[in-house]
């Protein structure tokens, strides 16, 4: 009925546009976890480790539902559960601003989790569903330069609304309700066929797939420092103002659209391997200076170049592991994948814990370990290339 789209079109916009509403869960809230803190931190029991959770919980939600909704995608289909999840994502999403203690408000936001789950991992199997090739990988980048400037905007945006109070920025989160007739009217469910044999992933896939897995959850852990930890950081060097710290990680965010748009040119020129092995030594020097910063100048160059190394990490990631997943098996596969990726995100401030009390010493060591990181993908890409240039021969 519906055959494979040449362009595009109205459906791609609805995919980048509803794959947009992952970033909207974290960043808008991020700028007004200290008001968070000043409001329940005296009188709620252990609300240290409660108000991160505020912007880690749903992470966490996703990492443990992903799976389960790409389960749920491959069997009943993607674009019935797409538009349930778009729903319950605004429903569950603006419930903070109607509560008043902080348990139930991280409770809600973990059922928030649940829906951003089956939202990104029905629009990645989708995208792969609808393209294939070159014209699926555009798509991607499309989807992550979206990402990158509706986090930017919706970033500036949660800060100046928290400083009219930490409830406001809630209420931005009913907007993707917008998105829903859209989504009845322009897509469709792709047509179930019989895949089986060679269209399957070959065993010869599955270290790409494993790796593409562990390079996701690996990098954001370091991408997720900068919006959980900036705004700390940029406290003690005695900037306070939430519009101050929104623009701070906004920019970082914008860095990162400016590395989802030089992808398919890092691509071109140094491949897959040589373009992880380029994140990861921007991931570092960023890190590395975000933790000797001693002013918001500092914090500044740091996100900058920090953010474009984030840029060039989830299409870098995501396009070997779709390439490799058969139709059949797709809405696992990329439900495994989102896992991978939102459970870095919620290990990173453990890390950052795990490394000691000194927030900057923890950032110097992550650093560390990203550059060890690039090492190994450097060599892994001049060792390919070195097989590749003694086959030509």
């Amino acid at each position: 009925m519906h055959a494979h789209i040449p362009r595009v079109g109205r459906e791609g916009t609805v995919l980048v546009l509803g794959s947009s509403l992952t970033i909207m869960g974290a960043v808008m809230v991020a700028p007004i976890l200290p008001r968070l803190a000043a409001e329940f931190g005296p009188v709620t029991a252990h609300a240290e480790a409660l108000v991160p959770l505020a912007i880690t919980g749903p992470a966490l939600a996703i990492a443990l539902c992903a799976p389960l909704a790409g389960w749920i995608a491959d069997r009943v289909g993607r674009k019935a559960l797409l538009i349930v999840a778009t729903v319950l994502y605004a429903l569950f999403g603006v419930l903070p601003a109607l509560l008043d203690d902080l348990p139930s408000i991280v409770a809600s936001r973990l059922l928030f989790g649940c829906a951003e789950a089956a939202i990104m991992t029905c629009c990645a199997a989708l995208i792969a569903d609808y393209w294939k090739g070159e014209q699926r990988l555009r798509v991607i980048n499309y989807q992550v330069v979206s990402i990158g400037l509706v986090g930017a905007l919706f970033f500036v945006i949660g800060g100046a609304a928290g400083e009219h109070g930490w409830r406001t920025p809630f209420y931005l989160y009913l907007l993707p309700l917008l998105l829903v007739p859209a989504m009845l009217r322009w897509l469709w469910e792709p047509q179930r066929q019989a895949h089986a044999g060679p269209d399957d992933p070959a065993r010869s896939a599955i270290p790409s797939i494993a790796l593409g897995y562990l390079l996701i959850f690996f990098g954001m852990a370091l991408n997720f420092i900068v919006p959980v930890q900036a705004p700390a950081l940029l406290v003690s060097i005695g900037v306070n103002s939430s519009t101050l710290i929104g623009l701070a990680a906004g920019l970082g965010l914008l860095a990162s659209l400016a590395g989802s748009l030089l992808w398919p040119l890092v691509r071109s020129y140094l491949g897959i391997r040589g373009g992880n092995a380029l994140l990861l030594v921007l991931l570092a020097a960023g890190l590395w200076w975000l933790g000797a910063a001693r002013s918001y100048a500092d914090v500044l160059w740091a996100v900058l170049i920090h953010g474009v190394g984030a840029g060039l990490l989830v299409p870098n990631a995501m396009a070997p592991v779709m390439n490799a997943l058969s139709a059949r098996a797709r809405g696992r596969g990329l439900g495994g994948f989102t896992a991978c990726l939102y459970l870095g995100q919620f290990a990173s401030p453990l890390l950052v814990m795990a490394l000691g009390a000194d927030l900057r010493g923890a950032l110097h060591w992550l650093a560390f370990a990203s550059l060890a990181g690039a090492l190994a993908w450097g060599l892994g890409a001049t060792l390919t290339r070195s097989d590749a240039s003694s086959t030509a021969q």
